[in-house]
């Protein structure tokens, strides 16, 4: 069977199992029909669509890598990608379609390591792993692949091909997405005659760093699915005191912080209900402009020109001042991602940080750090040398393949 004709088999007896998934009953009991008008949404994690299927050689690979300027020394195998579209839901528990990039090794073996991914902000739906050729998360998610690892990266809720507007650092729809990309990257694994480990490593940058903690939570203690379970953590440059992050964004004392802190209080107006109108927390002219520019169509580029280079000159004072001393719903909000290391992981944990990163200070590995070891937790905190943001993930990976390497001997 050629490629083509094996590529339209797979797309339609995925639909067909989505059909399937449909019509299957979920627990609990059953509304009265007339109650019901809607059929039953698809089961999380059922495949929608394969919609693109390439395979990258080894050499390929190390190339790719290469000029992104991560090590591909570990590099052992040809690779194949996929676009797969997959059912999820968003911060308030509706189904949604979401997007990732499922990357599987070409190397004959039929059970995989599994490795979750989890990417850092993005503002853009077309910056997402599963439709740029250029992203540093579709690097992070070949340069583990290529070591002989199936990867699960979620594009999130409202990002790449999917539904609505980006939840960001929602917790509910973050760890649904990563959850339920797990399980369709099984289900397409499953079609080639391949299978993912339960033991699940779990990575992610920057935003992805309190998500790895989140999600490893929701697999090894709220038994977020009946097979994966944590096998490894290794978050790098994450922000776990969310609290002091956005506190330092109204201080402007990080690194773009007017794009961060407008982000942040768009989205989590749009889930929570921060101001009744942009003119509460945004100063004349943005606010009539600022939900037009987060609208998942505009670059990061093209928001910063549009938007002040400073938090002071975007937002009102009063806005500022709830974001550095929160109350009510914000606070409660918050809460949750203060909290992301405050449980205890039996497994492996690394932290990864950069000691010159201005975007998210060093020390938020710290505070994370604080929690684990309040916990009875053994862990290590990673500098991994004088780097900023961006460049401190890409120093990392390589450390982070090791911890995982380790990990999967040990089991």
């Amino acid at each position: 069977m050629n490629s083509s004709s094996r590529y339209k088999r797979l797309t339609a007896l995925l639909l067909g199992a989505l059909a399937l998934g449909a019509a299957a009953p979920l627990a609990g009991p059953a509304p009265d029909a007339e109650a019901r008008p809607h059929p039953r949404p698809a089961p999380g994690g059922a495949v929608v669509a394969v919609e693109e299927v390439t395979r990258v050689s080894a050499d390929e690979v190390a190339e790719i890598l290469g000029r992104g300027g991560i090590d591909a020394s570990r590099v052992r195998y040809d690779v194949t990608r996929y676009r797969v579209l997959y059912r999820t839901t968003d911060s308030t528990g509706a189904p949604v379609t979401a997007s990732q990039l499922v990357v599987l090794p070409r190397n004959g073996q039929r059970a995989l390591p599994a490795v979750s991914w989890l990417h850092g902000t993005s503002v853009h739906k077309d910056e997402a792993a599963s439709v740029n050729p250029n992203s540093a998360d579709r690097r992070a998610a070949l340069f583990f692949a290529a070591s002989g690892r199936a990867v699960s990266a979620p594009d999130y809720v409202g990002l790449g091909k999917g539904d609505g507007l980006h939840p960001y650092g929602d917790p509910a729809a973050t760890v649904a997405a990563a959850v339920d990309g797990l399980r369709a990257a099984r289900t397409v694994a499953r079609e080639h005659g391949r299978d993912l480990r339960p033991d699940v490593a779990i990575s992610g940058f920057s935003q992805g760093g309190p998500a790895t903690m989140m999600v490893g939570r929701a697999l090894a203690e709220d038994r977020a699915d009946r097979y994966f379970r944590p096998g490894a953590l290794a978050p790098v440059g994450g922000p776990f005191d969310l609290s002091t992050f956005e506190a330092a964004a109204a201080n402007d004392t990080v690194q773009r912080s007017a794009i961060y802190l407008a982000y942040f209080a768009t989205a989590w107006d749009r889930i929570y209900g921060l101001y009744d109108s942009p003119a509460e927390a945004f100063r004349a002219p943005y606010d009539q402009r600022i939900e037009r520019l987060f609208d998942g169509r505009h670059t990061a580029a093209e928001i910063l020109r549009e938007l002040p280079a400073t938090s002071k000159e975007l937002f009102t004072a009063e806005f500022l001042d709830r974001v550095r001393e929160p109350s009510g719903v914000l606070k409660e909000r918050l809460r949750p991602l203060d909290t992301t290391c405050d449980w205890r992981p039996r497994v492996p944990v690394r932290i990864f940080h950069g000691s010159l990163d201005e975007d998210v200070s060093p020390a938020h590995a710290g505070h994370c750090s604080g929690q684990l070891t309040e916990n009875g937790v053994r862990h290590q905190v990673v500098d991994v040398g004088p780097y900023g943001h961006n460049t401190s993930v890409r120093k990392a990976l390589p450390l982070v393949l090791d911890l995982f390497e380790r990990s999967a001997r040990a089991e």
